[in-house]
Order: C-alpha cells, then sequence, then structure tokens
C-alpha cells in the first residue's frame, strides 16, 4: 500500500524550526528519509537557508519534487520574522501551521505528523490553554489526556513521564493507581503498534529514593506503584518494578527492558537527554495518527546563525516514517 508524506510543522517561525527542517531535507538521502513536506510560512526557511524551497498547495504534490526542493504548503504568512527574536505573529503562525497539519494527518493525506519546537510562552499570550502540543493534538483527535502518552526515544532507551508538565511538589498527589495503569496499558500497545514489539517488556521507576526502602522513606511504590504493576501483570502485560531510579539508566539495566515509566518529568527526561541529547524523539502514544517531534526546543538564542543541529529532526522524521509504514502494513487489504 501507497505511504503518504508526512507532515512537518515548523513550529515557531523565530525558533530554529525551519533551520533544522531544511537541514534534514539537505540530508534526505544520507538518511533515506521518506517524502515530508512542511507546513509554515516559507518565508521563515528561506530567512535562514539558501536551499531549493518550493510552495505547494496540497500534500500530494511534495512527492514529486521531493527529490529537488523542500515542499512547503503555507499559512498566513507571520509579519516580519527576526530568527531569534519571537512575537505574538510567530505565534499564530506556529499555531496555524501546527492546525493544518494535525489536520491533514488526520483526514490520511499525511501519513504521520512530525511537529517543530514551539513557544508555549508566546503561544500562551494569545490564548493557547494546552500544557503543550501532546495535549493539543490528543484533543484534536479525540483522545482524552489521561491516554495519550508521551515518550521520549533515543537509539538505547525510550521513556514515558507518568507526570508531565507539573510542579514537583504535587507528583506524589498525582499518582494513582488508575493513571499508572492506564499509562502502562498505552505504552504497551504503543510500543507494539509503532516500534513492531511484539510483547513489551516495562519497568518501572519509583518515586523515592531506593524505591522508597520497603516504606521506610516513602510509602507511593507500596500503596500505588506496586498495585498499579500487578494489575498490569494480571492483564498479560510485562511488566516489572518498582526500581530505584538511580539504578534503572546503565546499559545492563536498559538491555532488561522496551521501556521505563518514571514518575515525574526530570526522573525520565533527564537519562534520555544524557544519553541522546541530538537523536532524541518525543513519540505521542494513544492518537490514531502517528505523532513525533525532537526532543527540543525553540533554541532563540541560535536561531539564525547556521549552527542548529538536525539530528533530533532526522531522527523524529524517520521515527514517523517507520511507524506510519507499521500502520499502513498492519491494515486489512482491500
Amino acid at each position: 500500500m501507497t505511504v503518504a508524506p508526512l507532515a512537518v510543522s515548523m513550529g515557531d517561525p523565530a525558533g530554529i524550526g525551519p533551520e533544522i527542517i531544511a537541514k534534514a531535507w539537505a540530508a534526505r538521502d544520507t538518511h533515506r528519509l521518506a517524502p515530508f513536506f512542511a507546513v509554515g510560512d516559507a518565508r521563515a526557511v528561506e530567512a535562514v537557508w539558501n536551499g531549493p524551497v518550493q510552495r505547494i498547495s496540497a500534500p500530494a504534490d511534495a512527492a514529486a519534487i521531493f527529490a529537488d526542493a523542500l515542499p512547503v504548503i503555507s499559512v498566513t504568512d507571520a509579519g516580519e520574522i527576526t530568527p531569534g527574536a519571537p512575537d505574538v505573529e510567530d505565534a499564530r503562525c506556529a499555531l496555524e501551521a501546527l492546525e493544518l497539519a494535525v489536520g491533514l494527518t488526520r483526514s490520511g493525506a499525511a501519513s504521520g505528523l512530525v511537529t517543530g519546537p514551539v513557544s508555549k510562552a508566546q503561544l500562551y499570550r494569545i490564548g493557547f490553554t494546552h500544557p503543550g502540543q501532546t495535549e493539543f493534538v490528543a484533543e484534536r483527535c479525540g483522545i482524552a489526556k489521561q491516554n495519550a502518552v508521551m515518550m521520549l526515544a533515543g537509539p538505547t532507551l525510550r521513556v514515558v513521564p507518568i507526570t508531565t508538565h507539573i510542579p514537583l511538589a504535587d507528583v506524589s498527589r498525582q499518582l494513582s493507581v488508575e493513571l499508572i495503569v492506564a499509562k502502562g496499558q498505552a505504552t504497551a500497545r504503543g510500543l507494539a503498534r509503532n516500534f513492531g514489539i511484539e510483547r513489551p517488556r516495562l519497568a518501572f521507576a519509583g518515586i523515592n529514593p531506593h524505591a522508597g526502602e520497603g516504606g521506610a522513606i516513602g510509602r507511593e511504590e507500596i500503596e500505588i506503584i506496586e498495585p498499579a504493576v500487578a494489575q498490569l501483570i494480571a492483564e498479560g502485560i510485562d511488566a516489572v518494578g518498582p526500581f530505584a531510579a538511580d539504578s534503572m539508566f546503565h546499559a545492563r539495566a536498559r538491555a532488561g527492558y522496551d521501556a521505563a515509566l518514571c514518575c515525574y518529568h526530570d526522573q525520565a527526561l533527564i537519562p534520555l537527554k544524557a544519553l541522546h541529547f541530538d537523536e532524541g524523539v518525543n513519540i505521542t502514544l494513544g492518537l490514531p495518527i502517528v505523532r513525533t517531534s525532537p526532543d527540543h526546543g525553540t533554541a532563540f538564542g541560535i536561531a539564525g546563525k547556521g549552527v542548529a543541529e538536525p539530528g533530533a529532526m532526522i531522527a523524529a522524521i524517520v521515527l514517523a516514517a517507520e511507524a506510519a509504514a507499521r500502520r499502513v502494513a498492519a491494515q486489512p487489504a482491500a
């Protein structure tokens, strides 16, 4: 079956999104990238890159010109674009690009969605109410936020933060057996559907030092995490833990699981970024569409200087294409 091109939203026009998308296209042959098209203000690419850009009107046009130029579906222009100096017009452009790219992917015109980095501070100025792009995409796909799982993936490690963008002081109150079970179920399904892992192995981190020392320095492991793991095992999911987080991420430990589920944001993202800072990919599990993004921000401080590394964007495009191809292959023949 034919796989449609990927949609890549540019993110904030003043950030590094346009540059790393262009650099990814320039490396398309080296990395054997599947055809994709960018969505956003084409001028943002032209401001930071001298390569060929071709404006297109429909995703179906992308494949024919992908070998010769970066295809771009334009949205309302962002006004004056100054790399490294974001404003509200840039935010409006980024949000419109994201909205259009989600819609094209949901309709099947694009096989998957890759989202460039946005500035949440700027988006909040124009009324954006979601914690991030993950929650926005989930809502547009009709998926409850607890069923959309943010996974960060690198060559040797995949992690899932069970709670995400909340204060550390609130983590313990937010954890529940139901939440952990829901995240575990979605992670197992997502690993099978997007990564082709038939029987995923999930390892759970404790929240306290030494996983609570049997209750001596915290009871969340005993009262919340252990019952959740037991329920997942009863459902036939290969789940183990909770383990002391400080011993979960060395090479021998990583060989024992397919994904580590962590209690809070930094517990998951610090080891992932320490190991795979330039290759980390954010993939949202539990959606009816494929969605990935590079695991870094807008980097306004280096925008427009030509030094942004495209490795994470390239990895996000590769992973999105692989996941999309697996989903197409799994569809029954007409």
